[in-house]
């Protein structure tokens, strides 16, 4: 185990080279483990079948584990393996990506543009966008920032101080999977049970941490023991708890409110409230963007004080 301070680098280096580069735009190995995924899928998935969830949890194992195994197994203490792991964690991180999808609706909100603010909303949500307001989409944006900067930033950052890049990768590939075959549709209701229920589990911890490095920036910090409080009681009733808890905690420290009535193929659902106050506003965008990054450079620094603690005392 190395120490904190080289993890600390580390993680500065991804968050460096996310910041320079961003995502590989077409051979990201996610893209690859995704048409794995469907391949195996396609190959061993009996909808309502008994045998489904045995079929699905063996799927889920099959094609989880063996690259954070390999890891493990080469996990090193040399430069060179500090180096890998820090680009382990590069392609982990989705941070600038997470912006620039939401500038991509932001900045056609500004210029009033709705037609492709409603053609990119529809990358980052399933709900119907054809009649979506202003209001509609920048709430939408407003959660997928709030939420997968826990998925696709903070939790990769969170497993990489607790156990390096085999905990990196085990945690991406399940949330992946988790998007794939995570739904409660009759094609994926039994088969998709193990990596729901993984990534449930994965995803409780490090929701907690992004939680409270998001709460950390609420003013006055007496607020703190109120926002957790209330985010953990609203969480319990909304689709994705993890979800909930991060989305929750981040709408109160921005002071508003997010949740509510959405349209499903043609259908509206009545969703939990998260958070409290106001209606969330288009400058809401950006605000949510940098508490997501002002997060992670938090995380970064904890790591670093703490690793410089543990070589003075």
């Amino acid at each position: 185990m190395h120490s904190l301070l080289i993890i600390a680098l580390q993680m500065v280096g991804a968050l460096l080279l996310d910041k320079l580069f961003g995502e590989f735009p077409r051979y990201h190995p996610l893209v690859g483990f995704g048409k794995i995924a469907h391949l195996v899928e396609a190959k061993s998935n009996l909808p309502q079948h008994a045998k489904s969830r045995v079929l699905g949890t063996l799927a889920c194992l099959m094609i989880v584990l063996p690259l954070p195994i390999l890891f493990f197994v080469l996990k090193s203490d040399t430069a060179t393996f500090w180096l890998l792991e820090t680009f382990v964690l590069y392609l982990a991180i989705g941070q600038r990506s997470l912006a620039q999808h939401a500038q991509q609706i932001f900045q056609p909100l500004q210029q009033n543009d709705f037609a492709t603010a409603r053609h990119f909303t529809g990358y980052i949500v399933s709900r119907d966008t054809q009649d979506m307001s202003e209001q509609d989409m920048t709430r939408a944006t407003v959660e997928s920032v709030l939420e997968n900067g826990h998925d696709a930033v903070l939790a990769s950052l969170f497993y990489f101080l607790l156990g390096g890049a085999p905990l990196v990768i085990l945690h991406r590939l399940v949330n992946t999977l988790d998007a794939m075959w995570g739904y409660k549709t009759p094609q994926f209701l039994y088969f998709g049970w193990c990596a729901a229920k993984l990534d449930d589990l994965l995803g409780f911890f490090s929701a907690c941490a992004s939680c409270l490095l998001y709460v950390m920036q609420a003013r006055p910090l007496s607020k703190i023991k109120q926002i957790l409080i209330c985010a953990w009681q609203q969480s319990q009733k909304y689709k994705s708890k993890n979800g909930g808890l991060c989305m929750s905690v981040g709408a109160q420290v921005l002071g508003f409110s997010l949740g509510g009535s959405a349209s499903y193929h043609g259908r509206i659902v009545e969703g939990t409230v998260l958070g409290s106050g106001r209606q969330v506003t288009l400058a809401d965008i950006p605000a949510s963007i940098q508490l997501v990054k002002q997060a992670s450079y938090l995380w970064v620094i904890v790591v670093l004080v703490i690793g410089i603690l543990c070589q003075v005392l």
